[in-house]
């Protein structure tokens, strides 16, 4: 959960101190981080693919082929990002014709630029670390991403604001920090792999392995589905922020502030659900099917205690919250009116977190695809438009569409997982 959550930490801290610097530079790094987050977060998915397969094979006590995993997820993460960077340079050029105000762009690109750089050390260090998760050594990631992070806050205060001698950038050194935050990370992890004794066990045999067209298939048949999934999720929320720039800076402040804060939400549930993931995954290669039913009953019962202890205090200070990040009063007062749907989705956030991780450790990740066009792009974002502007709602309006997406997403997801389970002993289809 804390290596999930760090992993998100860097924007929030972006947004935080960027929020003080000033109103159009938050707004602006809002919409960059709204919709560079659709690739992250769908580089991040694809990245997955390799933690049921180095589950199965240490539940099958294999741990010699592990290794050779890894060494394909590098070469596959790495041209995602290749490819993420590509599709990241053509948001760039089109950001004149998405109707953002035009006082934002000239702060949008550079800053569009620099985190367009991180992709590619970010996806590498998602292999590492989906390694180490598969072989339940969650640990190191925590303490790598933890470091990186204060490396972050620290380079967002000299560099937005211009201390110690060194230039005032604004948003331009927020996503100078971050970029080198995301080296930084991808340094320590590589370095710790082979570099120490930590991994003896996995690094010669990841000098003996090659890269073969097996492994790779195997590797992009798992990913590009959760990759999807995770894509169009974040694209119900990514795309919805093009809405929001139609009604202003202000407007889309206020959305980056709770879009912030509902990443911290998500990644702690799917913290948490991508420890069932790595359980399920064992249980799948040690061939106990049937323990994964009370696994995912477990996920879902702590991810469902996460969601009420946050949304208690959310709830409680709903119109002081948005003052952590700007001293625009109606900026704060916007974020205190869209807390509200923010919190009607926790529920179903939380339900389709942990049976997408459950069927993902089951290896069973085709159907989440049409599960996620279908509760995404199908209901969640037309429903947007619908509330935010043919009924006038406004912004509250755009944010009470994702309690729909998400909670037909996650009652999906648990009738897929749910299915091979229920079939007679001896026909478990996994």
């Amino acid at each position: 959960m804390m290596g999930q959550m760090s992993t998100i930490v860097m924007g929030f801290a972006d947004t935080l101190m960027v929020g003080h610097y000033g109103t159009n530079e938050l707004a602006a790094a809002g919409f960059v981080n709204n919709i560079l987050g659709l690739f992250i977060i769908g580089g991040m998915g694809f990245s997955y693919g390799l933690t049921p397969v180095v589950g199965a094979l240490k539940g099958e006590g294999r741990v010699h082929a592990i290794a050779a995993k890894l060494k394909n997820g590098l070469f596959t993460c790495s041209a995602v990002g290749l490819l993420l960077m590509f599709l990241a340079g053509l948001l760039m050029v089109s950001l004149p014709w998405l109707g953002q105000p035009q006082e934002l762009l000239p702060l949008m690109r550079p800053y569009l630029l620099t985190m367009l750089l991180s992709l590619l050390p970010l996806m590498m260090f998602n292999a590492y670390k989906q390694f180490s998760d598969g072989i339940q050594d969650t640990s190191m990631p925590m303490w790598i991403i933890l470091v990186a992070n204060i490396f972050n806050v620290f380079g967002n205060w000299l560099l937005i604001f211009g201390h110690f001698g060194f230039p005032e950038m604004g948003l331009l050194g927020a996503g100078l920090a971050t970029l080198l935050s995301r080296l930084l990370q991808l340094l320590l992890m590589a370095g710790t792999f082979h570099l120490t004794g930590r991994y003896d066990l996995y690094r010669k045999d990841f000098y003996k392995g090659g890269i073969t067209w097996a492994d790779q298939r195997e590797l992009h048949h798992l990913g590009w589905p959760v990759a999807l999934q995770l894509g169009m999720e974040a694209a119900s929320f990514s795309f919805s922020a093009i809405y929001v720039g139609w009604l202003g800076a202000r407007a889309l402040a206020a959305h980056q502030i709770m879009i912030i804060i509902g990443q911290l939400f998500f990644m702690l549930y799917y913290g948490m659900s991508a420890a069932v993931a790595v359980r399920v995954s064992h249980y799948r290669g040690a061939g106990e099917v049937a323990q994964t039913r009370q696994v995912a009953t477990a996920g879902l019962h702590l991810c469902w205690f996460i969601a009420l202890c946050l949304s208690i205090p959310l709830l409680l200070m709903r119109s002081k919250v948005g003052l952590l990040f700007s001293n625009n009063t109606d900026v704060v007062a916007l974020v205190a009116m869209i807390a509200v749907p923010f919190l009607f989705y926790q529920v179903g956030d939380a339900l389709q977190c942990t049976y997408a991780n459950a069927l993902r450790g089951m290896a069973r990740v085709k159907a989440m695809v049409w599960i996620a066009f279908l509760a995404y792009i199908v209901i969640s974002l037309p429903l947007g438009y619908l509330f935010g502007f043919v009924c006038g709602w406004g912004l509250v309006g755009i944010w009470m569409a994702f309690p729909f997406g998400l909670t037909t997403a996650g009652l999906l997801y648990y009738r897929e997982f749910i299915a091979p389970l229920n079939l007679p002993e001896g026909r478990l289809q996994v």
